[in-house]
């Protein structure tokens, strides 16, 4: 039973992944990526993963493949441009996947056991505490400094993202609260006698 549900859940991950990609509608697209997503999550589940499967579930699909979604779903995109416009990249993009399919061949073809692994899979896994209690146990004792590090590095990353994107257009009004609190009401308001009968 166990190995269906491998070859269930990895087919179906393949599959979910390959119609991400050649999907012609967006929303589809998601819909395709929230299967991939689940079937990786049954992968981790069958692997004794379940705090990653229930991580991957809540994180991934409840949240960034939602949002996906509504972001597809509310915004105006004009894709028939953006796929023109990515058809001129098609060239570089198929070199590029020629190079990474050609390093997965030579990573595979050199692929070999270690001389201790077989020993090791065949041993059985402890039982004395939970993997969530030894995962947090290894985040937080064993590599704690490595994983405040990446955390660190994460924060630089959406800072500079913010810093690059980020343009301050001319022709919008922007809110001036000083500006606003500094003001004199004398000079701000003109009382003006509007005689009966005439325009201003």
């Amino acid at each position: 039973m166990s190995v269906f549900a491998f070859y269930l859940f990895a087919i179906s991950a393949i599959t979910g992944g390959l119609f991400t990609v050649i999907s012609r509608q967006p929303v589809h697209s998601v819909l395709w990526l929230i299967l991939s997503f689940i079937s990786s999550a049954g992968l981790f589940v069958l692997l004794g993963a379940e705090f990653v499967a229930m991580l991957l579930i809540i994180v991934y699909v409840g949240a960034v493949a939602v949002l996906f979604l509504f972001v597809v779903m509310m915004l105006d995109v004009d894709f028939a441009e953006l796929k023109a416009e990515m058809a001129r990249y098609m060239p570089l993009a198929l070199l590029i996947g020629l190079v990474i399919l050609m390093q997965f061949v030579m990573a595979f073809g050199a692929w070999e056991t270690a001389e201790g692994a077989a020993g090791q899979l065949a041993q059985p896994i402890p039982t004395d505490r939970h993997n969530t209690e030894a995962l947090g146990l290894i985040l937080y004792d064993q590599y704690f400094l490595l994983f405040q590090l990446a955390g660190l590095i994460l924060l630089v990353a959406m800072i500079g993202a913010i810093v690059l994107t980020l343009r301050h257009r001319q022709d919008i009004k922007r809110q001036d609260i000083i500006g606003q609190m500094m003001r004199d009401p004398a000079q701000a308001m003109e009382l003006k006698d509007v005689k009966p009968g005439q325009g201003l």
